[in-house]
């Protein structure tokens, strides 16, 4: 199944990222690797996360404090937000 992310979404994983390489060197592309292997999980079982709000299902990294909010599409999973756990929680709701 194909992913694809809005361009908020991708703005905050490439945020994500660059604050995390900013933090330690190589830290930002282990957050990148995190975030691939979510994808991968979710190509595989895109109905597998819970629901966070009407359609859209959420992703909770594992080793960084962020979570994937999407939707699954016929033929399309579609990235809402890479949204960090402790901050504005529901800030991307307008989004979906």
């Amino acid at each position: 199944m194909r992913i694809a992310f809005s361009p908020e979404a991708k703005l905050e994983f490439e945020d994500g990222e660059r604050y995390y390489e900013r933090q330690v060197t190589g830290l930002g592309a282990r957050f990148r690797t995190e975030v691939r292997e979510a994808l991968s999980r979710l190509r595989h079982w895109p109905l597998a996360a819970p629901v966070e709000h009407g359609d859209i299902r959420r992703l909770i990294l594992s080793r960084f404090p962020y979570k994937l909010l999407y939707s699954v599409e016929p033929d399309l999973i579609y990235i809402v937000a890479v949204a960090h756990l402790h901050r504005a929680p529901d800030y991307w709701i307008e989004r979906d």
